[in-house]
């Protein structure tokens, strides 16, 4: 009899399809994302990784660092201007359907780095002088992100961005528009 029950429960499992499950508390991911600052991707883009620990009710820590690429036109002259930068934050889930295939996100970061302008280098070959110099900069983010599944481990994320720094020689406030993808493990 006990054979009998045995083979009858491994036969009724095996018939079940399994569910993946998502967004379960104290699973890690690695996320990988791009973007632009500008209209233009060539010349004003950012890239950004980070690591994710999702929390209770579909929310997440987030913790990375990012690199920016922007560029001023002087005369014939290309003036580079970088940005690096490191944020941790928390982010709350707005929406999401019952299993979690597609979500939306609204997310709160504390920002601080280092931005570089000309790589240091203060006089042009004109003889002209940039009076913005390197600096340490702080500030606080935010970001709303679409975010979808694409199989049960990869998810792909829609972002807009707006960070806004304090102790800086540019623009205080910076908008970004980008894409990623993350991977949960």
């Amino acid at each position: 009899m006990k054979k009998y029950i045995f083979a009858m429960a491994l036969a009724i499992s095996s018939m079940a399809t399994a569910q993946a499950q998502r967004m379960i508390p104290g699973q890690k991911g690695l996320e990988i994302g791009t973007g632009i600052l500008s209209k233009e991707f060539r010349d004003h883009y950012y890239l950004n990784m980070a690591l994710t620990i999702n929390g209770k009710n579909g929310n997440y820590r987030i913790g990375g660092l990012e690199y920016s690429y922007r560029l001023a036109h002087y005369k014939d002259l290309r003036i580079p201007m970088e940005t690096y930068t490191g944020e941790v934050g928390y982010s709350f889930l707005l929406w999401g359907d019952y299993r979690r295939t597609i979500a939306l996100y609204a997310g709160l970061t504390a920002v601080a780095g280092y931005e570089s302008i000309n790589r240091g280098k203060n006089l042009l070959s004109d003889g002209a002088r940039i009076l913005d110099e390197n600096s340490f900069i702080y500030g606080a983010g935010g970001r709303l992100s679409l975010e979808t599944y694409i199989s049960d481990r990869f998810v792909f994320l829609l972002q807009g961005r707006s960070k806004i720094f304090w102790g800086t020689d540019l623009k205080q406030l910076r908008p970004s528009a980008g894409v990623g993808l993350r991977f949960n493990f």
